[in-house]
């Protein structure tokens, strides 16, 4: 079965990077020198300490797996556009209008792992994101949330 693509804003791609480093390098050390205190400790059928570093140890490496494989599988937002000029895309930057109360905001279309709504962020993946993505200025997009139509104009579109 193929990797799942992940897609990354260069910024993102870069603080996975800089998390990885991190976890790989000081966190890594700070939990061996966690499991050596809890050795000096005597007995480890009995040692809790012990089991606790050996349990953040293997979440530790769990965490370093998977990030070495979302930056593996990673594919760059904006590095090969292949949209029509005012067509959204992933890496586009769209304000949309809901047409049913006038409210208007501003969203940059990312991937699963960068969303962050309350930051402007939505993912390709989410019900907003899946249905704006080739669409242009002026449109109206209908989309289904919780059995409910919400209609959204295409304000603007920036790649």
């Amino acid at each position: 079965m193929a990797d799942k693509v992940v897609y990354l804003t260069e910024e993102g791609y870069k603080r996975l990077e800089e998390e990885l480093n991190h976890k790989k390098s000081v966190t890594r050390m700070e939990v061996a020198a966690r499991l050596k205190a809890a050795i000096a400790l005597g007995d480890l059928s009995e040692n809790s300490e012990y089991d606790d570093a050996k349990n953040q140890q293997a979440f530790l490496e769990g965490d370093i797996a998977t990030l070495e494989e979302k930056l593996r599988n990673a594919r760059i937002i904006g590095a090969d556009k292949t949209g029509a000029a005012g067509t959204i895309t992933l890496g586009s930057t769209v304000t949309i209008k809901d047409l049913d109360d006038d409210f208007q905001d501003t969203y940059s279309i990312v991937g699963s792992t960068e969303a962050d709504p309350d930051e402007g962020r939505i993912s390709n993946e989410s019900p907003v994101g899946a249905a704006i993505i080739g669409h242009k200025v002026g449109e109206i997009v209908e989309i289904i949330v919780a059995g409910n139509v919400i209609r959204y104009e295409i304000v603007d579109v920036q790649s």
